[in-house]
């Protein structure tokens, strides 16, 4: 599977920009996300005051290329930056090697917690 890692560094950024970040995944990213075109998922990932980053799998090689070139493209401006205040630290591609879904089944709705 063709995976992309985006990372941003949330060091020195406020004590709640996680849940800022948490806020906006779940009022505006997730939807623009859901049901993407050559996207077969994408997480959101934080540890606050260390980082956040996005993991997506994408269904073909040419799919995640280019969602790389375009969002590495933007990114300084990608909404997460503008939150953040810097851009990512890291735009890595990445093999992911398998997904495993539990008894209980998949949550893909944003929550709080």
């Amino acid at each position: 599977m063709r995976g992309l890692t985006v990372r941003w560094s949330l060091v020195g950024a406020p004590a709640d920009m996680a849940d800022r970040l948490a806020d906006y995944v779940a009022e505006t990213s997730h939807q623009r996300f859901q049901g993407m075109e050559g996207l077969s998922y994408k997480t959101w990932r934080a540890i606050p005051g260390e980082w956040f980053e996005g993991v997506y799998v994408f269904v073909s090689d040419e799919a995640r290329a280019r969602f790389q070139a375009d969002f590495a493209a933007k990114a300084a401006d990608a909404p997460a930056s503008q939150l953040i205040g810097s851009p990512p630290v890291l735009i890595e591609p990445c093999r992911v090697v398998a997904v495993a879904e539990g008894a209980q089944g998949l949550e893909a709705t944003p929550r709080a917690e």
